[in-house]
């Protein structure tokens, strides 16, 4: 399911329209995203929450090369499942 098909499904089975579940859900997303910016993490209970975790320094190989390279450390937006969500695939 893409973004499209998500906003279609939420706009049917909702009554609203997606021009109204398209504004919804980008805002949703700009909030999460600043969120995690900020350092922040976005907790949806028994939906799961969204956070920013540390991937530490390494060393990487150049596919082209050979040539070994530091990759550097970053931060990775992580989602961890609530029990809700994980009782509910299962």
């Amino acid at each position: 399911m893409n973004k499209t098909d998500l906003i279609n499904n939420i706009a049917t089975k909702s009554g609203l329209t997606k021009r109204d579940v398209e504004a919804v859900l980008n805002g949703f997303l700009g909030e999460v995203t600043d969120a995690l910016a900020g350092g922040d993490k976005v907790q949806l209970i028994g939906f799961g929450t969204f956070e920013t975790r540390t991937r530490s320094s390494r060393v990487g190989r150049n596919p082209q090369t050979g040539k070994e390279i530091n990759i550097p450390e970053s931060k990775v937006p992580a989602f961890k499942a609530g029990n809700k969500l994980k009782e509910a695939i299962q």
